[in-house]
């Protein structure tokens, strides 16, 4: 009897602890919690930046009638006419589409990279591959609500919620037009983070960061983030306004040759750098954080992001 109850000793530690693992959960499952909170925090302090950019990339023409509208002009424009709370319109949305958005692109990377990578740091063709498939993954999957929030911004619709745009989109102009710019959002989605991810590692891994005060990390962390966002800004906002035009007027815009002539025709080439500034800011602001507030977390777990 003795006997027996020594040999379930070990056994019912094993299930104790396989219960407290289950309990905690597993590194997967943090990481998208990690990632969705870091994700909650960026979008509601830079969503105004959203905001401003989507309008200065569908404004016709300035009050004046010179033709040019500057991001400060929009920013008045809109607190003016709608109070301060006008710069959060499509603050829903974005929430809707960011908290799991970015939670399953945390978590898919870093299941990724426990796959591919488990023992070193990504190269950079591979901090491309796998930055982009992740991107790509969750682009698609939140697409219907990105569309949702675009025209929430533009200002040119009125929805009473997400959910009611959904069904108003669906109803009226059918399930092709919830995944309107869909081609042209991956162009710009997947290549921003697979540029960034690249950018950000190799960065990161140029910097004494084991040398360096433990307070000073995130940081250091933030400013690699910086560094990161400006190149993957600059090199992938053609599509975002390409793909602004084709999710505001599918109907009009019906594919990305006609989008491009349509902008190229009545805008020049700096009609695919309208709304850089805000975009750049925003999108740099928002991913340096997300970045060093989900590393910090996954920190604090006792995991490596």
């Amino acid at each position: 009897m003795n006997g027996e109850l020594r040999s379930r000793g070990p056994d019912r530690g094993l299930q104790s602890k396989a219960k407290r693992e289950l309990l905690m959960g597993h590194p997967v499952l943090k990481a998208f919690v990690c990632g969705s909170l870091s994700g909650t925090c960026s979008t509601l302090i830079f969503q105004p930046l959203d905001l401003v950019k989507t309008r200065l990339q569908t404004v016709q023409s300035s009050v004046n009638g010179s033709g040019r509208v500057g991001m400060i002009t929009v920013l008045l424009s809109v607190v003016r006419s709608e109070r301060l709370i006008g710069l959060w319109k499509g603050v829903s949305p974005s929430f809707v589409r960011c908290i799991p958005g970015v939670g399953i692109y945390f978590s898919l990377l870093y299941s990724m990279k426990q796959q591919f990578c488990r023992e070193r740091s990504p190269a950079a063709l591979e901090s491309v591959l796998l930055g982009a498939s992740a991107r790509a993954v969750a682009g698609v999957c939140l697409l219907p609500v990105t569309v949702v929030k675009t025209r929430y911004e533009s200002g040119r619709y009125c929805y009473d919620s997400v959910l009611g745009a959904l069904r108003n989109i669906y109803k009226l102009e059918g399930a092709r037009a919830l995944f309107s710019g869909v081609t042209a959002t991956l162009l710009r989605d997947a290549p921003f983070s697979g540029i960034y991810f690249m950018f950000y590692t190799q960065t990161k891994r140029a910097l004494p960061h084991d040398q360096c005060d433990p307070v000073m990390v995130p940081l250091l962390s933030f400013g690699c983030g910086l560094a990161a966002g400006v190149m993957a800004s600059l090199a992938t906002q053609p599509a975002d306004v390409i793909k602004t035009h084709m999710q505001l007027s599918p109907h009009t815009y019906p594919g990305i040759a006609h989008t491009v002539t349509f902008i190229y025709k009545n805008h020049g080439m700096v009609g695919f750098f309208r709304g850089a500034v805000p975009r750049s800011l925003r999108r740099t602001l928002m991913a340096a954080l997300a970045w060093t507030v989900y590393e910090q977390m996954m920190t604090k777990l006792g995991l490596k992001s």
